[in-house]
C-alpha cells in the first residue's frame, strides 16, 4: 500500500482484505457499469433504487476507491461556486436549479452514511473560499451576486479577522463561508459504497480493467473475462480522455497532497477546531482539511499534465521535490504547522473541461454507451447527483435527470495535440509567476499577466 493514499491506507487497514474477485467469466446483465468510484457506485445505487429488478455489473480497473475517488482532499462542496459557469452553459432557471440539487446532495450524503452505517467521518464544519494575497479578494464576488439573483444566500462574506480567528492564520485576508459544506474521509465513503452495493445484489468486479469495448453489441472485455449488456456506463474520471470523442474535452491535470501527524493540541491552541475545509482563489489552488485525529492534509492542483491527455505514471511518480514544495507551501499558510513532520504523500490525476463543469452524454453505436465526466475538482458530493443523471440515461428513462442541460454531450474543446501540451506548459509556467508574485505581494509584469489569463477556468483550478 505504499503508493497509496493515508484515505485508503486507513480504509484498508480497517476492513481488512476483502477485495471482490476479479471477472473472470462471460455474463449478462441489464447495465454495465465501467469505473468503481463514486460515480460507478452512486449510478449503480441508483438504478437499484429505480428498478429493483434490474441486474448491474460493475468492473473496477484497481478496487473500488482506488482511483481520484480514494485520494481526493474529501471536501464535499455545493456546486454554488461554480454558479457563473453553469449560468453561462444552461441559463439562470436550469443552473439555479441544478446548483440546489448540488446542495441538497451534500445533506443526502450525509443522511446516506448515517442510515447504511457507513462511518465515512461526514462533518459539516463549513467551507472556506478564503483570499491569501490581495490579489485574490473578491474573487467570490460574481458567485454571491448570481446567487442572490437566484434569491439565495449561501456564502457569509467574512472579515481578515474573523477568517483568521477560525483558521488560526494570519494569511487569510478575507473569505466567503458557504456553512452547508461538510468533509469525509474519502476512501471510507468510497468502500463504503462499494458495500452498499454488494448487499444490494450489485456484481462487483474488481482488479478488472476493461480492455476492449464493443459499443455496437455492448460487450465489455476484461482481461478474463466479459459483460454483455443493454447499457453500458464509462465512469473512469481522467481516463476517459482516452476516448476518441472524448479527447479533446477533457483533460487530466495532477492533484497532489500531504498529511501531517496528528497535531490536535495545536489545532486547539491556534483555533482552527470546526473542521472548515479551506481553499484559496489560485487558479494552482491551495486546499487543506483537518482530519478526526488532529492531522493536516494539505493539496494543491495543476502541476502537472502530459502530452496527449491521457494518464500515464507521470501521474503518480511523488517526488521528493514535490512534497518539499507542498511542505514549503502549507508552513506559509499555515503557520503553527511549522515543525509538524509530513507523514504521506501522495497524487493522482484530476479530470477537467473547459469550462470547469462536467459533461454527461452519449458516445455512437447502437447500444447506449453513457458517460460522466469532468468534476474539475469538485466532485465528492456532485458525484452523487452525476449517479442520478446516468442513472436514468442508462434505463433510458425520460426525467428530470436524463433531459438536463448537462447532459447534452460536449460543450467545448482544448486545442489539439501538441499545441494543448505546449500551450499548457506556457500558460502553467505564467500562472505560477503571476501567482507566486502575488503571494509574495510583488508586481507582476503585463506579458505574465496576459498570458497567465489564457488559462481555461478548467485547467488548473481544484477545490477537493
Amino acid at each position: 500500500m505504499a503508493n497509496r493514499s493515508l484515505w485508503l491506507q486507513e480504509a484498508l487497514a480497517a476492513e481488512g482484505d476483502v477485495a471482490s474477485p476479479g471477472l473472470s467469466e462471460a455474463l449478462r446483465a441489464d447495465v454495465c457499469i465501467v469505473g468503481g468510484g463514486y460515480t460507478g457506485l452512486w449510478t449503480a445505487l441508483r438504478i437499484a433504487e429505480l428498478e429493483p429488478g434490474a441486474s448491474v455489473a460493475l468492473v473496477e480497473a484497481d478496487i473500488c476507491g482506488g482511483g481520484p475517488s480514494g485520494r481526493n482532499g474529501g471536501f464535499a462542496l455545493s456546486w454554488w461556486p461554480k454558479i457563473e459557469t453553469f449560468v453561462k452553459r444552461l441559463g439562470e432557471e436550469e443552473a439555479f436549479g441544478l446548483v440546489r440539487a448540488s446542495a441538497d446532495a451534500v445533506a443526502e450524503l450525509g443522511v446516506f452514511c448515517e442510515q447504511e452505517g457507513i462511518d465515512a467521518r461526514f462533518r459539516r464544519g463549513g467551507w472556506l473560499w478564503t483570499a491569501t494575497s490581495p490579489a485574490q479578494l473578491g474573487s467570490w464576488d460574481g458567485a454571491v451576486e448570481a446567487a442572490a439573483r437566484a434569491g439565495e444566500q449561501p456564502f457569509e462574506i467574512l472579515s481578515a479577522e474573523e477568517v483568521q480567528r477560525r483558521t488560526g492564520s494570519p494569511v487569510h485576508l478575507g473569505a466567503a463561508f458557504e456553512a452547508g459544506a461538510a468533509t469525509v474521509q474519502p476512501a471510507l465513503l468510497a468502500r463504503g459504497l462499494r458495500r452498499v452495493a454488494v448487499a444490494r445484489g450489485i456484481r462487483v468486479f474488481e482488479r478488472s480493467p476493461m480492455v476492449e469495448l464493443d459499443r455496437d453489441r455492448g460487450i465489455v472485455r476484461t482481461p478474463s473475462g466479459s459483460v454483455e449488456a443493454g447499457a453500458v456506463v464509462l465512469a473512469t474520471g481522467a481516463w476517459l480522455a482516452g476516448v476518441p470523442e472524448l479527447h479533446r474535452a477533457v483533460v487530466a491535470v495532477s492533484s497532489d497532497l500531504v498529511a501531517t501527524a496528528p497535531i490536535p493540541e495545536t489545532l486547539e491552541e491556534a483555533g482552527w477546531t470546526g473542521g472548515e475545509s479551506i481553499s484559496n482563489c489560485r487558479l494552482m489552488v491551495h486546499y487543506y482539511r483537518t482530519t478526526k485525529d488532529g492531522r493536516i492534509a494539505f493539496g494543491q492542483g495543476g502541476h502537472r499534465h502530459v502530452l496527449g491527455g491521457r494518464v500515464d505514471d507521470g501521474f503518480f511518480g511523488f517526488s521528493p521535490a514535490a512534497t518539499q514544495k507542498l511542505e514549503r507551501d502549507l508552513v506559509r499558510l499555515v503557520p503553527f504547522a511549522q515543525g509538524a513532520e509530513v507523514t504521506h504523500a501522495w497524487g493522482g490525476p484530476i479530470d477537467r473541461t473547459v469550462d470547469g463543469a462536467p459533461i454527461f452524454g452519449r458516445l455512437p453505436g447502437a447500444v447506449p454507451v453513457v458517460y460522466g465526466v469532468g468534476y474539475s475538482g469538485n466532485g465528492v458530493a456532485p458525484c452523487l447527483t452525476a449517479g442520478k443523471i446516468l442513472a436514468s440515461s442508462a434505463l433510458g428513462r425520460d426525467d428530470e435527470w436524463s433531459g438536463c442541460g448537462l447532459n447534452r454531450g460536449v460543450v467545448g474543446r482544448f486545442p489539439p495535440e501538441p499545441i494543448r501540451y505546449v500551450g499548457g506548459f506556457v500558460v502553467r509556467a505564467a500562472v505560477r509567476r503571476k501567482e507566486s508574485r502575488e503571494d509574495e505581494g510583488r508586481t507582476v509584469d503585463a506579458v505574465t499577466r496576459r498570458v497567465a489569463a489564457l488559462a481555461p477556468q478548467g485547467f488548473f483550478r481544484v477545490k477537493r
